[in-house]
């Protein structure tokens, strides 16, 4: 059957009710992957453009955490309640993916630890642990035995620490091959240098995009680019969403996955830290203004370098494999366009 969305009477595919509607979609990251992925299982002709290698921007640089509960904050209960709704879907989502691949993603389930380095950072965590835990997130107080009984490795004397079981993590830079073999499984067209140059319109409605040069009909356009989504010529300046670079730079040390430091996401200050399956440790949190500048700074790498050993000291003999900074769209309020 066609999906629900295209048959919807308030659709501007309504015209084409009762036939597969040929689908275009920008962006070739794990959100214009996923989509086609749908579509083209739901029998719709699809073709998903990239400018460059498949996934290779944000969903290439991100962490991968799944962290409704620990993200809310105030002033954003609609936004939670979809961020939740989302959560819950994962892991059913993550098993139809791998089932659709024959591919693993790296679905992991242990939770994330919230901890406090000061007194302050402490009176910040009660603070947010007390509003989203009035929300409904399952949040659990840790005693410091308990932490050490989870984590052993991390700092004696933490001044405080959270336990969040349903934020979990997926590794995205699994997830990206495993839905292109599941959108190739199902049909669809995938198409990577091949930057969209124009969308093309007829009589306020997309009837196409342009690739170096040439017009190729689509009955609908999906635009999933990312931070670059509003920067593609020929839409209406009214539909242009409100998306802007916000960098974040990153880096990877070396673990031994039989004997991690770390095996939970772990937010600590400044920096978050994710482990992952193969022994790689993914340290981030950096948020920067800086437009499309995707520079490494000596400065971001201290900072992340210097918040994560804060609170893990073990990583100070684990080997730096790889620094990266990725743009991640970013909306005038955070919520989605």
């Amino acid at each position: 059957p066609i999906p629900s969305f295209l048959q919807d009477e308030s659709c501007a595919c309504t015209p084409l009710r009762g036939a597969r509607p040929r689908v275009a979609i920008v962006g070739a990251g794990v959100n214009g992957l996923a989509i086609g992925w749908r579509l083209a299982r739901a029998g719709c002709p699809v073709d998903v453009y990239d400018r460059g290698p498949v996934g290779r921007e944000a969903s290439w640089a991100a962490a991968g955490m799944l962290a409704a509960g620990l993200e809310a904050e105030p002033g954003e209960e609609a936004l939670f309640g979809l961020c939740r709704h989302a959560q819950d879907l994962w892991p059913g989502f993550a098993g139809e993916v791998e089932a659709a691949s024959d591919r693993p993603i790296g679905y992991r389930d242990e939770g994330t630890l919230a901890v406090a380095l000061t007194r302050d950072d402490a009176a910040d965590l009660r603070f947010s642990a007390d509003y989203q835990s009035k929300l409904g997130v399952d949040l659990r107080w840790l005693t410091g035995a308990e932490l050490r009984q989870r984590e052993p490795m991390l700092r004696p004397g933490l001044a405080a620490a959270v336990h969040s079981p349903a934020n979990h993590q997926v590794d995205n830079r699994w997830l990206v091959p495993a839905l292109v073999e599941a959108l190739r499984r199902a049909g669809g067209g995938l198409h990577d240098h091949a930057e969209v140059e124009a969308v093309v319109t007829d009589r306020g409605r997309a009837s196409g995009v342009v690739i170096a040069g040439e017009a190729r009909p689509a009955d609908v356009v999906v635009l999933a680019a990312g931070a670059w989504s509003g920067g593609i010529p020929g839409i209406p300046r009214e539909a242009l969403p409100p998306v802007r670079p916000v960098k974040g730079q990153m880096l990877a040390l070396q673990m031994d996955p039989a004997a991690p430091l770390l095996r939970h996401v772990l937010w600590a200050g400044k920096a978050y830290l994710v482990p992952r399956l193969d022994g790689r440790l993914i340290i981030g949190g950096t948020v920067e203004e800086r437009g499309f500048d995707t520079t490494v700074t000596a400065g971001g790498m201290l900072s992340l370098l210097d918040a994560a050993w804060r609170a893990l000291p073990g990583i100070e003999e684990l080997p730096v494999i790889e620094s990266w900074a990725g743009l991640r769209p970013g909306s005038r309020d955070d919520a989605p366009v």
